[in-house]
């Protein structure tokens, strides 16, 4: 057995499939209507979908999970995210861990928490 992918849920699917694509670079592999597939094992799933099987309204910003991606250029990424959301609504700004590692941390526009941080090795 092996994990497939992680699912998070969305108010607006093609606004949430822009946003990992450009700031992220994730592609889709598979769209169907209200349920998207993107490379790195990341799942949108339009949060009236979910609801629905679920039978319960969907409640986020549980801060109790996270998106953690790595990049080279955190600088860089910290240009384009803010090009792209002048409001991104961060946990904090850039720092550096004890064991040297830069990251980041905001929310998605649906109020998912992002780390992104520096390669660990």
């Amino acid at each position: 057995m092996r994990l497939q992918c992680v699912l998070i849920t969305v108010k607006d699917i093609q606004k949430a499939r822009r946003y990992y694509e450009t700031l992220f670079g994730l592609e889709v592999l598979q769209d169907n209507d209200g349920n998207i597939l993107m490379t790195q094992g990341l799942a949108l799933q339009d949060e009236k979908i979910w609801g629905g099987f679920l039978g319960e309204e969907i409640t986020g910003g549980s801060n109790s999970s996270e998106l953690y991606f790595e990049e080279e250029d955190i600088e860089g990424f910290i240009r384009k995210l803010e090009a792209y959301d002048p409001d991104v609504r961060y946990v904090n700004r850039l720092m550096t861990h004890s064991w040297g590692q830069r990251v980041i941390r905001f929310y998605d526009p649906d109020g998912h928490l992002i780390e992104v941080g520096t390669p660990m090795g």
